[in-house]
């Protein structure tokens, strides 16, 4: 039998009908397929501050952080969340600024534990690129997988991208459709 997961999208696309989001939208249609609840968060239209190293937060779980922004959205969905989604066009050889930012942010939560242990999920990344240049991301992503202790369910990465639209057609649509059914 088939159990219903929560997934959360951090999309890090400043565009609002690129590449990345045909991605992501093909993810969600075969997720909501599966009848998983996805809920997307559009990074770029949120207004989200860089984490300052404070070490403060984890006090209040309806509010982990000090800081007053539209991350409260995100950190009360990824504490329910069973699944976590990373979207982003590769932007100078790595994940995109915005994703990096919010992604930071989510260590408030991990601050809610008394050994700062980052709650257990499940994940998935979801890249565009002009080139075949996923290394740095790729290397980063693993890393984070082990160092939280979190399972990677799965990776479309799609090269050959660049302008709007150029994802039309691809196979890559195919494959974050099935990323979304199966996870």
């Amino acid at each position: 039998m088939n159990m219903s997961k929560k997934i959360i999208v951090l999309n890090g696309s400043p565009r609002d009908y690129g590449n990345t989001v045909a991605l992501i939208n093909e993810f969600k249609k075969g997720a909501e397929e599966a009848t998983h609840n996805v809920q997307i968060f559009n990074l770029i239209k949120m207004n989200i501050y860089p984490c300052l190293g404070c070490f403060s937060g984890g006090k209040d779980k309806n509010k982990p952080c000090v800081q007053n922004d539209d991350m409260e959205k995100i950190h009360k969905a990824y504490i329910d969340a069973d699944v976590v989604v990373l979207a982003s066009p590769v932007y100078y050889w790595f994940l995109s600024g915005i994703l990096i930012t919010a992604f930071d942010r989510l260590f408030a939560v991990a601050e809610l534990d008394p050994a700062t242990k980052n709650p257990k999920k499940e994940c998935a990344l979801i890249m565009c690129s002009q080139y075949d240049s996923f290394n740095e991301s790729l290397f980063w992503y693993n890393s984070m997988v082990r160092h939280m202790d979190w399972t990677d369910k799965g990776k479309v990465l799609a090269s050959g991208v660049l302008k709007v639209g150029d994802i039309t057609g691809s196979d890559k649509l195919k494959d974050a459709y099935n990323l979304g059914l199966n996870i």
